[in-house]
């Protein structure tokens, strides 16, 4: 077990991006981690991007996730590092990620976060996701 301060950000590798306005989708249905419990949690997360200069490196994304695995840490948690970590090495026009847990003891949880929000410094230009529908 290790704490998630021990997963970095370096592992994660950025390819230039021709420009152009494009949005880039990813889905990572096995992302695993430890609960605060030490019981293993699964996931889904899904990327939504809209890159400046440089996209996401794929086998780069799968080896940092996969740095998760024996880690300690809350969803909340879990999505505000890999937030920050996307955030700083992509510096993306918007990124927009959504964790769907797996059911444990019954609950399952879904997580959202957008740098398009106000609350994290965003212009809520895009505004999508108002009056969103959630669909479970």
């Amino acid at each position: 077990m290790k704490p998630y301060e021990t997963v970095r950000s370096d592992t994660l590798r950025a390819l230039p991006h021709s420009g152009g306005a494009i949005e880039l989708k990813h889905k990572a249905p096995e992302v695993t981690f430890l609960g605060v419990n030490d019981q293993p949690d699964f996931a889904t997360l899904f990327i939504t991007m809209y890159p400046r200069d440089s996209v996401i490196e794929l086998r780069s994304l799968k080896e940092y996730l996969y740095r998760w695995r024996n880690v300690v840490v809350s969803y909340e948690r879990f999505m505000e590092v890999v937030y920050e970590h996307f955030m700083g090495v992509y510096e993306p026009v918007r990124l927009r990620l959504t964790l769907e847990t797996r059911p444990r003891g019954g609950i399952s949880s879904r997580l959202t976060i957008d740098s398009d929000w106000a609350i994290r410094g965003g212009k809520e230009e895009f505004r999508d996701w108002v009056g969103m529908e959630d669909s479970w």
